[in-house]
């Protein structure tokens, strides 16, 4: 529940975006800002919480970045300028980095080892519910009460999963508090960017979440504008995200039949498939490119984030810090292109986002090509290079 809450939260405003345009007396590309600056903001403040964590416990973060995200997100609905949201945005973020900075550590630490997988299913399908909800339900809440009942209700529920995780969430027992250890982490955050492999799958993360992002962004004036005019019915073409769902699954049993390489490489070519599809006009085939691209991309990023952990176990290169550098260049894929996307959609039409997004997707699979050539087998590697390893359950996999 916590999962969900926290990734609805982040998310709404996406589909909300000429809402806020149109409430702010903001520019479509300045509206996308309300996203940009969260993904960013929970983005930096990632890398730290980890470490913070391990002073001031699991639990404790969890709480507290339920409980704090809800409440500026209630604050949110009723502030009047565009900067004081913002501001508040911003301050999401970071507290929104809480959950998925130390979720998977409390269920490592906690649940039996047998049960890992599972436990760790679970939460990444909870994250992916939310980010569909957060994408489905605003469209609905805002045309029947505007953009403040849209924002208490979605804050709403984060409160209510803070209550939940304050009551059930029982506190660690398989955790011993240690102060933060800066220098540690910033030496391995030194190591993570020295080695290739996980800078290539940096730019995949990057690439891929832009495009994705680009698209996702964009389309929400694209629907409101002639020839489709669907006003708040535009969130209804949401309805497609779910399809990516499956996506994680489809994606492990591709690299495990034909390697990370050419799973990931041939995911980022359905990602360009899905985005020609989404320009070719017509409603049912914008639906189906965004549920191939979304699809598309919420494999890759199951491959990329997995087969980070796995080249940072291999290489002695911190697990946690690969993660965070991973995460770190996701998430500034996402509020550099998605401000970038809308911009361009106002200034240029739909073949300029177009344009960007097959430019990104050919960077996502040039990243996947410099990681696969940087594998080299050798005495404490394992030689797995890029076929298989790491499950997609193994790794930080937060929702797109």
């Amino acid at each position: 529940m916590g999962g969900l809450a926290n990734f609805a939260l982040l998310y709404y405003v996406q589909p909300l975006l000429p809402t806020l345009a149109a409430r702010y007396d903001v520019r479509a590309g300045t509206s996308a800002q309300a996203l940009s600056v969260s993904t960013l903001a929970m983005a930096v403040a990632l890398i730290g919480i980890g470490p913070l964590s391990d002073a001031v416990g699991r639990v404790n973060v969890l709480r507290w970045s339920l409980a704090a995200s809800g409440a500026l997100g209630l604050a949110s609905a009723f502030v009047t300028s565009w900067p004081a949201l913002l501001v508040l945005r911003a301050l999401m973020g970071v507290a929104l980095a809480g959950l998925p900075a130390v979720a998977l550590a409390y269920l490592r630490e906690e649940i039996h080892p047998s049960a890992h997988p599972q436990a760790n299913a679970a939460y990444i399908a909870g994250t992916a519910t939310g980010g569909a909800l957060g994408r489905l339900l605003p469209g609905p809440l805002d045309a029947w009460g505007g953009w403040t009942f849209a924002t208490c209700t979605i804050a709403g529920v984060t409160l209510v999963a803070a209550l939940a995780v304050t009551l059930l969430v029982p506190p660690s027992t398989g955790f011993t508090p240690t102060p933060p250890r800066v220098r540690a982490v910033l030496g391995g955050m030194g190591r993570t960017v020295r080695d290739p492999v996980v800078l290539a799958l940096c730019l995949v993360g990057f690439a891929g979440m832009g495009a994705f992002v680009g698209i996702y962004n964009a389309i929400a004036f694209r629907l409101q504008a002639p020839p489709y005019e669907l006003g708040h019915a535009a969130t209804l073409v949401y309805l497609a995200y779910p399809v990516g769902i499956a996506g994680p699954t489809v994606a492990r049993l591709l690299a495990a039949r034909l390697g990370r390489w050419p799973a990931t490489v041939l995911l980022v070519a359905g990602m360009a498939v899905g985005t020609l599809v989404v320009g070719a006009g017509p409603l049912p085939l914008v639906m189906a490119g965004l549920g191939l691209l979304t699809f598309a991309f919420l494999g890759t990023h199951s491959l990329a984030t997995a087969w980070v952990v796995d080249r940072a176990r291999r290489t002695g290169v911190g697990t946690a810090q690969a993660s965070s550098g991973y995460l770190l260049a996701y998430y500034t894929g996402s509020a550099a292109i998605g401000v970038t996307a809308t911009h361009l959609w106002s200034q240029h039409g739909w073949l300029a986002v177009t344009t960007l997004s097959l430019v990104l997707a050919a960077l996502a699979a040039a990243g996947a090509t410099l990681a696969a050539r940087g594998e080299r087998p050798g005495p404490g590697r394992g030689g797995e290079g890029a076929g298989g390893g790491t499950t997609v359950t193994d790794a930080l996999v937060p929702e797109g």
